[in-house]
């Protein structure tokens, strides 16, 4: 697939102040700071596309953008973030939570999770709870630049192993660095073959 028209559409704070839903939409969730807003753009291959900063929480609306004029990436505010406080969590927790659960044209959703780390109780508790919900999803290990091969393939494999005590099979993975642009095509790909269904 080749991507040549990305455009911001607009922010949201509330699910009803969304586009229309007639078209289909990818979404990209993860904890704060995980690259969420990066890899959008280098999907995209476009610098400045989705907003990025190093500080955590930045993403704090649901922002749309336009692809090919055809359908739609989603960039989610990020969960995890401890400077928040409770009540502002919670908003995010709603917000996110209705988006997920009532979007009616969301196809896929990629949950972002740093390579780096062991498997986080916050992402598990996520993933099990999109899998209680039907909300299908893949998820996308990011900064796979910063670890040696044999780094990325054991946190994998610990992944893989912790994913299995809760879940049948292993779901659609995908291994990115917005440095070396690996995982672009294959995520590309697999919207494309998404969109075709």
């Amino acid at each position: 697939m080749v991507i040549t028209d990305a455009k911001f559409v607009k922010s949201s704070s509330t699910l009803q102040e969304c586009p229309s839903p007639n078209k289909p939409e990818y979404a990209f969730i993860g904890r704060s700071n995980v690259g969420k807003s990066s890899l959008l753009n280098m999907l995209c291959q476009r610098k400045n596309l989705a907003k990025t900063s190093g500080t955590p929480g930045k993403t704090r609306l649901i922002n749309h953008y336009l692809i090919n004029n055809q359908w739609y990436f989603v960039d989610l505010p990020g969960y995890g973030y401890a400077k928040l406080s409770k009540k502002e969590r919670l908003k995010f927790t709603n917000l996110i939570n209705d988006y997920l659960l009532h979007r009616s044209n969301l196809v896929s959703l990629f949950v972002l999770v740093d390579s780096r780390h062991p498997p986080m109780e916050q992402d598990l508790d996520f993933i099990n709870n999109l899998g209680k919900n039907g909300i299908p999803f893949s998820i996308v290990f990011t900064k796979t630049d910063k670890l040696k091969p044999m780094q990325l393939e054991n946190n994998t494999l610990v992944y893989k192993k912790r994913l299995l005590q809760d879940w049948a099979e292993i779901p659609q993975l995908f291994f990115t660095s917005v440095i070396t642009q690996k995982g672009r095509d294959e995520i590309l790909q697999f919207i494309e073959k998404l969109n075709k269904q």
